[in-house]
């Protein structure tokens, strides 16, 4: 027989044995391998590999049945640990990934998507106390939309990120209060409304439009956020068994298969048997002074009869800081998007582009052409890139007719070219970036002048080099350049960017700084909650660790060069402010001998001492940097090395908030810092006092705005519009002397320590 099976039994000198049929020396066929351990393996063979159907069985009792391939769990199978857990799915390669179900052997339930042996995709976790939660997740936490159901009856219909309440949402309570507003890592934090239980509200399908949400859910995903401030998958872990080598290398070791090199070294990785912590056990509060309550308390505390009062209320990191009690108003229609929408703020750069149906049909464009780019880019293999990809004829030009071709799908926009400049360099940008592709979509789509663009074109080859050279380079990140023609020849050139905003914290001011005083101030009739104030704005100058700023200007100064080398004039600093809820106030908010419940606790007579505003807050930590605590999951703010601070002795660091999170501090993203606020009081003794408000701040920044190249014509008109109202004006149209202008202006925003 040419293949020589045979069935026979072979003991080895380490004690394990095998028993079955062997091609040549090889197991082949069926068979069943025992290990010294007392680990078996029966099922199918293929030259020496565990292929196709079987069964593992480890001495703690943990087993497994179902798919094998080149001798790992893959396939379709199921995994029983040996605490009694359940896992019935897809495996790739020793983990789960792809659809499954496993019941925990707490009898928490988990049904849903997997990638990688975490809950990643739609799913539905079931606590064994009832509680639920149908919606998105991303490595193993609940990320992107999603319900929450307490069962108690509150409902959550809202964003989450990382575990946490995060974004627009609308929470009902169990009583029919209802509460609309955005929350910041499981607080409260910016402005909503309060609807008391048995007043007239609007119809949750106007409040989830307001949101962004399509509202075709059943009744129980119409509903809303609940008491848990977090929910998160970094439980403990229980330790499971592992095959510590790969089923070949055990068998190599007695004399088979070493010349096979075939069967995988990879360890089979069975320990992550989690189960999520119960919503309604898990609080984390601001301060060690939060006592825990039920939050729906909230819905019994204001009038429970008809009523037509609702409570517009405004919150800083979970503490109530503003109330006024007015009667409620329902409109007639959907009114305009809630400014406190994170979607909003994605959408309105390409929504309002073009007035009228042509912004719609111009964003379905978009989103037309970049899953294309992205699809057609992604596949390829990576490769370096060469000085072709920058030149005239790497570009993708393609026609996107209503009713699909060969090459695109029908679509329900109007017919499109689209053009995508130098895609090679943009996809080896996104992966410098670390930016998944899946998420290309959820950065900021600016439009560009074609002289932009040549600009963005020009300089692109060195700017490529640039953040190649420096991790940590503060200047904007491109992900994408892009063209639609629309009937008629109408072009819209697109640049995708990184959005530096796009962060764990709520950013409470913005500034975009050029160190002039021609302009640069906002008419404080027209300052909105989201207004991107300018320099004459500022009020407010930042001290930060001494190693900070010195990464922090080293960096500034490099990447000045680089511009000033390309001719690049008008650029600016864009600075986000995150402020940590004074501790003076929340003290006043919550005093010790009143209820816990920050949402019932009056403020005293709402008036704060002047001595108290003096007093500076503690809210901010640096602490040796430790990667387990921090979020390593990748994206364009991940991107660079973690900062070292002086404070700490030479030490990477991390950014503590207590009762809140541990963050990353890298150059630009999440930097803590005290902001003094200069405040100038009334004249005593015929002398200046000047007061000082001091608060703790994380600060986020990078450098924008920087396709504006400098040319003659424009430093005359330049110069002649601005000389009379700024004595530094002539510096604003050297590339060089901005850049030098640019710098000394931000070391007096942010002081170096002594």
């Amino acid at each position: 027989m040419e293949d020589n099976e045979r069935l026979t039994e072979k003991a080895f000198s380490n004690g394990d044995i095998y028993v079955g049929n062997f091609k040549g020396v090889l197991p082949h066929g069926k068979g069943k391998y025992t290990w010294s351990d007392e680990t078996f393996y029966e099922g199918d063979w293929e030259e020496g590999k565990m292929i196709g159907k079987g069964h593992i069985v480890w001495p703690s009792g943990a087993k497994y049945e179902g798919d094998f391939s080149g001798g790992y769990l893959h396939g379709f199978g199921t995994f029983t640990g040996p605490d009694g857990s359940i896992y019935r799915g897809t495996w790739r390669i020793n983990i789960r990934h792809g659809i499954g179900r496993k019941e925990y052997s707490n009898k928490d339930v988990y049904d849903g998507a997997w990638k990688e042996g975490v809950h990643e995709g739609s799913g539905r976790y079931s606590w064994n106390s009832g509680n639920t939660y149908i919606g998105n997740w991303k490595g193993g936490k609940m990320c992107g939309r999603g319900v929450m159901k307490w069962v108690n009856g509150d409902i959550f219909d809202g964003s989450w990120l990382n575990g946490y309440r995060n974004g627009s949402g609308v929470y009902r309570f169990s009583n029919g209060g209802y509460y609309f507003g955005t929350w910041t890592k499981g607080l409260k934090d910016g402005k909503g409304k309060f609807y008391p239980a048995g007043s007239k509200h609007p119809s949750l399908r106007k409040l989830c439009s307001t949101l962004g949400y399509d509202d075709d859910d059943d009744d129980d995903a119409n509903s809303l956020f609940s008491h848990s401030s977090s929910i998160n998958t970094e439980e403990s872990r229980i330790r499971k068994p592992s095959v510590k080598r790969s089923l070949s290398e055990k068998i190599s070791g007695s004399g088979f298969f070493r010349s096979s090199g075939r069967i995988s070294h990879r360890t089979l990785s069975l320990s992550d048997n989690r189960n999520l912590q119960d919503p309604a056990v898990k609080f984390i509060c601001d301060n060690s002074s939060c006592k825990l309550s039920h939050v729906s308390n909230e819905g019994q505390s204001a009038v429970q009869d008809e009523s037509t009062v609702v409570f517009e209320r405004e919150y800083m990191q979970g503490v109530l800081i503003k109330e006024e009690v007015r009667n409620a108003e329902l409109p007639h229609k959907v009114k305009q998007r809630s400014k406190f929408s994170v979607k909003e703020v994605k959408r309105s750069s390409c929504v309002d582009i073009i007035d009228g149906n042509r912004s719609y049909y111009l964003m379905l464009n978009l989103q037309l052409g970049i899953r294309y780019t992205v699809g057609k880019i992604t596949p390829v293999p990576m490769r370096e890139v060469r000085a072709s990809d920058f030149g005239d004829r790497a570009r993708i030009r393609m026609y996107f007719p209503r009713k699909g071709s060969q090459f695109t799908p029908p679509h329900h926009s109007v017919d499109f070219y689209w053009k995508d400049y130098c895609p090679m360099v943009f996809r080896n940008l996104r992966e410098m970036f670390k930016l998944d592709a899946a998420e290309y979509m959820i950065f900021v789509i600016k439009t560009l002048k074609k002289s932009e663009l040549k600009v963005l074109l020009k300089m692109l080859p060195k700017y490529y080099s640039h953040v190649g050279e420096h991790e940590n380079t503060l200047i904007t990140k491109f992900f994408g350049l892009h063209r639609i023609t629309l009937r008629g020849g109408r072009k819209v050139r697109f640049v995708v960017m990184g959005n530096m905003f796009c962060t764990e914290l709520r950013i409470h001011r913005s500034y975009d700084l050029k160190g002039s005083t021609v302009g640069r101030y906002t008419d404080k009739d027209k300052i909105k909650e989201n207004t991107t104030l300018k320099d004459l704005d500022l009020s407010y100058e930042f001290h930060m660790d001494k190693f900070l700023w010195e990464s922090l200007f080293r960096q500034i100064s490099i990447d000045c060069m680089f511009l000033e080398s390309q001719q690049i004039i008008d650029y600016s600093l864009l600075l986000g402010i995150h402020f940590r809820a004074p501790e003076h106030l929340k003290a006043l908010l919550e005093p010790p001998t009143t209820a816990s419940n920050p949402e019932s606790s009056p403020a005293d007579d709402g008036i704060i001492s002047q001595a108290e505003l003096m007093i500076p807050s503690k809210g901010l930590l640096l602490v040796t940097h430790e990667p387990r605590f921090v979020s390593t999951a990748p994206g364009p703010h991940i991107r660079g090395n973690t900062l070292r601070a002086y404070s700490i002795g030479d030490k990477e660091v991390d950014l503590l908030l207590p009762g809140t999170a541990r963050l990353r501090v890298q150059l630009g993203v999440n930097m803590p810092a005290q902001a003094n606020h200069r405040l100038l009081e009334s004249k005593v003794d015929s002398m200046e006092v000047e007061l000082f408000e001091v608060y703790d701040v994380v600060l986020y920044m990078g450098i924008i705005d920087i396709l504006q190249k400098y040319n003659m014509k424009k430093k005359i008109e330049h110069a002649y519009k601005s000389l009379h109202f700024d004595p530094m004006a002539v510096s604003v149209v050297e590339p060089k002397l901005y850049a030098s202008r640019f710098i000394n202006f931000l070391r007096k925003v942010f002081p170096e320590q002594p």
